[in-house]
């Protein structure tokens, strides 16, 4: 049986490569998407972004769903709340809706990504084992179902564990020194109000001692909450996360001290899931390598401190599809455009993510956040 070639081929069906797919789809460019999960619906996609006007939104533009995602915004979910261990509210602002970051629930994006591609673009269930480099700037690509392709253009959307990554660069992710454990309360409103009422119903921090609670409101009712603790990498495996009430245990003795309702974030959850925070080094970038290339968190995996992650991933994914556009017939001058903006981008945002992770969680940590929001709207 021959080996199928496609000519250009995104691994990695997230919203960075889902938007590649669609603006070279704009541009007359077919692309194949390679995506893990068994399908569309295999599972959820997370909580709350926020789309930032200067690159996520940019990325939409270019896409042509901009007014498609001005439909799927969360009303009021620009509101922000930052409490002390104290439950003294330090800064609260409303949404007026003349901010530049509107949230939107992750599902709700990549639904809009997947509904715009023509059919047949996304291959489902393809978990890449490895890539190696062929002849000529092709590459071969294997998957965990034995199958095989290769292609003229290799691009890694495959986040951070990303299998293509190691084509072009050794650097793998390290522990930041956080970790997290997600705390999900369903049916907010009638089964846990008063952590609805603590919340509001956008963004919540309550930070103090080198820890926090970050919360947002999602879309179905529920709450969606990160009890960040500044852990060794082994503590969470010392956990045991199939007894609930254990757990919690573990999590709240990070808390003690701290406001009941506070603690009640973690107390009330309905379920528990732990996740470490890794992170690229900081200006991480690679030799320009024939038929290959990264965007997203297979580029620069940063903390999520600064809200970049997804909407770099997108804008990272709309300006290569641009690039290659840009350059018909030249791949090589493409990717070398595309990479020589996208290091220094993805250095600068890595560099702001790591130094809102210092600020939030190092000593000083809450009046180092009030005076940060509290600066003016440029500030955040």
């Amino acid at each position: 049986m021959s080996t199928p070639h496609f000519p250009l081929a995104i691994i990695g069906g997230g919203l960075g490569g889902l938007t590649a797919a669609r603006v070279l789809h704009v541009h007359g460019i077919e692309a194949a998407v390679f995506e893990a999960e068994a399908s569309a619906a295999s599972r959820t996609q997370g909580g709350m972004l926020d789309i930032h006007v200067e690159n996520g939104q940019k990325a939409l533009q270019a896409a042509g769903l901009h007014e498609g995602f001005r439909r799927i915004v969360h009303e009021g979910g620009q509101a922000l709340r930052l409490l002390g261990p104290d439950g003294t509210v330090h800064v609260a602002e409303e949404d007026d809706g003349s901010g530049g970051r509107p949230e939107v629930d992750r599902g709700d994006l990549r639904d809009l990504l997947l509904g715009s591609l023509p059919d047949g673009t996304v291959h489902w269930g393809r978990k890449v084992t490895g890539a190696r480099p062929l002849d000529d700037g092709r590459h071969e690509v294997a998957f965990a179902d034995g199958r095989v392709l290769t292609t003229d253009l290799l691009i890694g959307a495959d986040g951070a564990w990303s299998r293509i990554r190691p084509l072009l660069s050794d650097a793998r992710p390290a522990y930041t020194g956080i970790s997290f454990v997600e705390a999900d309360l369903f049916e907010a409103e009638t089964r846990h109000p008063r952590g609805a009422a603590l919340v509001g119903g956008g963004f919540f921090l309550a930070l103090g001692d080198e820890r926090g609670l970050l919360a947002h409101r999602e879309t179905d009712g529920s709450l969606h909450t990160y009890a960040a603790l500044k852990t060794e990498e082994g503590w969470l495996d010392a956990v045991d996360f199939t007894d609930p009430a254990a757990a919690k245990a573990a999590v709240l003795a990070h808390f003690d001290g701290w406001d009941g309702d506070l603690r009640g974030l973690v107390a009330e959850a309905d379920r528990l899931t732990p996740r470490r925070v890794h992170a690229l080094p900081v200006g991480h970038r690679w030799d320009r390598a024939p038929g290959v290339t990264l965007l997203g968190d297979a580029a620069h995996l940063m903390s999520p401190f600064a809200g970049e992650g997804a909407n770099l991933a997108m804008f990272d994914g709309s300006e290569l599809a641009l690039a290659l556009a840009a350059h018909p017939g030249d791949t090589e001058a493409a990717l070398a455009a595309y990479e020589a903006a996208l290091f220094p981008r993805g250095e600068a945002s890595a560099a702001e993510s790591a130094a809102a992770l210092e600020m939030m969680f190092g000593e000083r940590g809450l009046e180092r956040t009030v005076a940060f929001f509290s600066s003016g709207p440029a500030a955040h």
